[in-house]
């Protein structure tokens, strides 16, 4: 258990981290964390002694949010509403947080709890999907990538002004569950 106020410095660091990588993305450098946590540097690293370190803690509440939305999304006993559903929260969840987003779909995670949780959570998608197809209601071309540009597309809705994002967000989602419905063939 650590002292109380090394204890608040931890908090302190976390709490910045999370603000600046939410704000401008990953590549904040440690010594501009702990300036706006301020702390020292060593204070930092003698917490978090690498970058990964920092970032896993960091974004520990989103991927716990992320696991939820999906698990949620693929308990729906109507596979295209929990796949639009999926969509329509991973995006509204990603436009609050350019860094976890960086961070989740990166080519070249540095974390394992990071590709752990995409490669599971891309499966459960990958399923959920299947299932939609299935059901005739998702497009038959669809593949997972397709779900992964559009959510790497929807990080540029973190520059819309946080006043606009969220309708922003909603607009994009239902753009892209538009693009994904299987076409309707006339008989």
């Amino acid at each position: 258990m650590l002292r109380a106020d090394a204890q608040d410095n931890k908090d302190r660091i976390i709490a910045a981290a999370r603000a600046l990588f939410a704000e401008r993305g990953l590549d904040i450098g440690m010594r501009e964390v702990a300036r706006h946590a301020e702390v020292g540097p060593a204070t930092l690293y003698r917490r978090f002694p690498t970058k990964q370190a920092l970032i896993d803690q960091a974004f520990d509440v989103e991927l716990s949010s992320c696991r939820a939305v999906v698990e949620e999304s693929c308990a729906d006993p109507d596979p295209w509403h929990g796949f639009t559903s999926a969509i329509e929260r991973l995006t509204a969840l990603n436009t609050r947080n350019r860094g976890f987003v960086d961070a989740f779909l990166s080519a070249t995670p540095g974390g394992a709890a990071f590709e752990r949780h995409r490669r599971e959570l891309l499966a459960m998608l990958a399923e959920l999907a299947s299932r939609a197809k299935a059901q005739g209601r998702l497009r038959p071309d669809f593949v997972i990538d397709d779900l992964v540009l559009i959510l790497l597309a929807g990080r540029g809705l973190g520059s819309v002004p946080p006043a606009r994002r969220d309708a922003a967000a909603r607009r994009f989602a239902g753009l892209a569950v538009d693009a994904f419905r299987a076409p309707v063939i006339a008989s």
